[in-house]
């Protein structure tokens, strides 16, 4: 074990087994120490460590499967894992058209030879974490340069990468991370899948109800939830599409319960949150709640008022837009709630806090006493480049004809010839009114916000007409017109490439690339590695200062455990939450005249004639609840499961109160939101008619 982990580990053993832990942190499955698990048991799991992961038998980790960006969960011996109706959004949209609309009339597979192949969709297992600090060693590299330090971790990584897979079976991939700011280190070795299918998905009526009004908000009534099937070759191994391709079998498959949740029942969830930043100083939170998140709102609420006129108007670009239009809006609100509570927790005071407690400590350790004066220092030169980094991402890189001529850039004629045949893919999701619109407002928006120095010559020079400007732009590009650029490969192929170097967007594409790459990355890299170097040696101080505090790693997308308890909450003065939400409340909401809250016919007869089955419960059907779980997006599709492992809920959002939680956490008011699943079941068995896929599961 690394002298960081020793540290981590003394850290542990110093607080009592009976004290009583606030449900924050999400925790490596393989690192849950004796003192953890007692707590754990404590508030009533009734599971042993080698049942949560195990390398040796099969345990719960093996029906956790990642999926990106997402989570998901094995819930039969024949492929099948659930992840929310949002993680597969994108896929759902990609089979629908106006014929064929499965985000409004949903999708129900009845047989296997209906379910509906995902090209590019990944699902994939972990086979096992294994610390390799000592390998990487990062203690030996103090006080080399940074190029230096970074080269040697690099090299060390990929030659453990190397070994973990050399010799392995098809599918198998490896990834060395750094948890702690570098540490310490650990091996993530997965095994990956790629034929993935789609079984079923509720209308967006019910997968997305409520829409974006009601995204990050309490009560909720959204049934997010879709079904995919992995399939492996004969022998139970990853394989491309084939028909001849059979369901795999996983080492693993949920328990489904459903006996349901009671309020303070114990919960935990088991997924691969993305990104949290619980250790950061005040100046990077400062920048955060005063400058990024303010600017980077007020552009999405531009973007979300062009897509929403245009999507009001036609049912067409509806579909077009609709995956495009809810990522957007994802981030814009979780920003907004992000930003309110890291004000109401007065998160930089504390953190100011704390680090006047720091410098105090570290006034005798010279390894550490001047660390904060330059995470000051770093920061304020950090601050222009970030804002500049800001708006190149979401101004410029938001018009899609922009981002589309980019990728023909500077490419070979062969490669041009290559990518111009995929032009169906992109023009299919695409609106050129919408794209055109944004681009007038971004544009704008940069010129009159972002220094000159970050400017190209070319927004400058028509800063005064860009409407006029883009106008023209849009009317001459080949690429804003699927028949242009037909057209151009079809009359002139053996010119393509040279024409399509001065068309009018890769020529904007590349003047405003030119300068990212010139003024902007290097500076903003140089910088951020030096800001991470700090955070190494920060962290290390912060554990050597706070021996009875217990630290969890930030989540970097690997597998990590999260509990606590079923509980609803007090968000304002005189306002209380129920944990739970009921079919009673879908009904309440529903309004055929708005798109988000029209119930579909089938659901509002099954509830006139309580027509709920065996998923009844106090004369209605339970929709979604709420848990003091720690969790982060990433999580989205992962697991609720109850004291005993079996599956409970799947997690679909947080709070608006809770989204400051990745940066710092409130045990009153985080709260994660998951669908009950016995509305799920309840969806598949009364509404979409597909028992079949019930008598697959392991309910109890």
């Amino acid at each position: 074990m690394s002298l960081f982990g020793r540290i981590v580990w003394v850290a542990l053993a110093l607080l009592s087994v009976s004290q009583s832990y606030a449900e924050e942190g999400m925790w490596l499955p393989n690192l849950i120490g004796e003192t953890r698990l007692q707590d754990m048991r404590k508030k009533g799991m009734k599971l042993k460590a080698e049942d949560l992961y195990s390398t040796e038998k099969a345990s719960l980790k093996d029906a956790i499967v990642h999926l990106g960006g997402c989570t998901g969960e094995m819930i039969s011996d024949k492929g099948l894992f659930l992840t929310n109706h949002h993680c597969g959004y994108g896929q759902i949209q990609s089979h629908s058209s106006v014929e064929n609309d499965y985000l409004t009339h949903g999708f129900w597979a009845m047989n296997p030879k209906e379910e509906l192949p995902c090209p590019g969709y990944k699902a994939s297992f972990l086979i096992r974490i294994e610390e390799v600090t000592d390998r990487i060693a990062p203690e030996s590299l103090a006080g080399k340069p940074q190029k230096e330090r970074d080269s040697v971790i690099t090299a060390r990584k990929r030659e453990i990468i190397r070994e973990a897979v050399e010799d392995q079976p098809k599918g198998y991939r490896a990834s060395v991370e750094g948890l702690y700011y570098g540490n310490q280190y650990f091996l993530f070795v997965y095994q990956t899948y790629t034929d993935v299918r789609l079984v079923a998905a509720p209308p967006s009526a019910i997968g997305k109800f409520g829409g974006d009004t009601d995204n990050w908000m309490w009560p909720r009534h959204t049934g997010d939830f879709c079904i995919f099937r992995i399939y492996a070759d004969k022998d139970n191994n990853p394989a491309d599409y084939s028909p001849d391709n059979v369901p795999y079998i996983p080492k693993r498959s949920l328990v489904i319960s459903t006996r349901g949740v009671r309020a303070d029942d114990f919960a935990f969830i088991y997924g691969y949150p993305g990104r949290t930043n619980e250790y950061l100083v005040s100046d990077a939170i400062r920048y955060i709640v005063e400058k990024s998140n303010p600017h980077k709102i007020a552009l999405r609420t531009q973007r979300l008022e062009v897509m929403n006129g245009y999507q009001g108007k036609d049912p067409a670009v509806r579909i077009q837009y609709a995956a495009k239009n809810a990522s957007v809006a994802n981030a814009w609100k979780k920003w907004q709630g992000e930003s309110k509570g890291i004000v109401r927790m007065k998160a930089i005071d504390r953190k100011q806090s704390l680090e006047a407690q720091f410098v105090r400590w570290a006034a005798d350790k010279p390894q550490y006493e001047r660390l904060l004066p330059r995470f000051r220092d770093s920061y304020a030169r950090l601050e222009p480049y970030a804002f500049a980094a800001d708006y190149y991402n979401e101004a410029f890189r938001a018009v899609e004809l922009f981002q589309y001529a980019g990728r023909f850039a500077r490419l070979s004629q062969d490669s041009v010839q290559k990518l111009a045949k995929r032009t169906e893919v992109h023009f299919k999701n695409y609106y050129m009114p919408i794209d055109r619109d944004i681009a007038e407002r971004m544009l704008t928006a940069y010129a009159e916000q972002v220094p000159e120095t970050f400017q190209p010559d070319i927004l400058r020079r028509n800063a005064g007409r860009i409407g006029e400007w883009l106008k023209e732009v849009f009317a001459t590009s080949v690429f804003a017109a699927p028949e242009r650029l037909n057209t151009l490969f079809s009359e002139e192929p053996e010119n393509a490439s040279i024409r399509l170097q001065k068309d009018p967007a890769v020529q904007i594409f590349t003047a405003f690339n030119d300068i990212y790459r010139e003024r902007i990355a290097d500076s903003l890299k140089s910088i951020n590695v030096e800001i991470a170097r700090l955070y190494t040696d920060y962290m290390k101080g912060l554990m050597e200062m706070q021996t009875d505090k217990i630290f969890y790693p930030d989540a970097n997308s690997t597998l990590r455990v999260a509990y606590g308890r079923i509980e609803g909450f007090e968000p304002a003065d005189g306002v209380v939450y129920r944990f739970q939400s009921t079919l009673d409340g879908v009904m309440e909401k529903d309004n055929p005249e708005i798109y988000d809250y029209d119930v579909p016919e089938k659901l509002r007869e099954l509830y006139d004639r309580k027509d709920f089955g065996r998923w009844e419960i106090n004369g209605t059907v339970p929709v979604a609840f709420l848990a003091s779980i720690h969790t982060t997006g990433g999580n989205s599709g992962s697991p609720v499961l109850n004291a005993r492992g079996e599956l409970v809920g799947i997690n679909f959002d947080r709070c608006w109160e809770s989204t400051m939680s990745d940066i710092v956490y409130d045990r009153d008011m985080c709260r994660n939101i998951a669908v009950d699943i016995r509305y799920v079941l309840f969806i598949l068995d009364k509404y979409a008619g597909a028992g079949y896929l019930l008598d697959e599961m392991k309910l109890n």
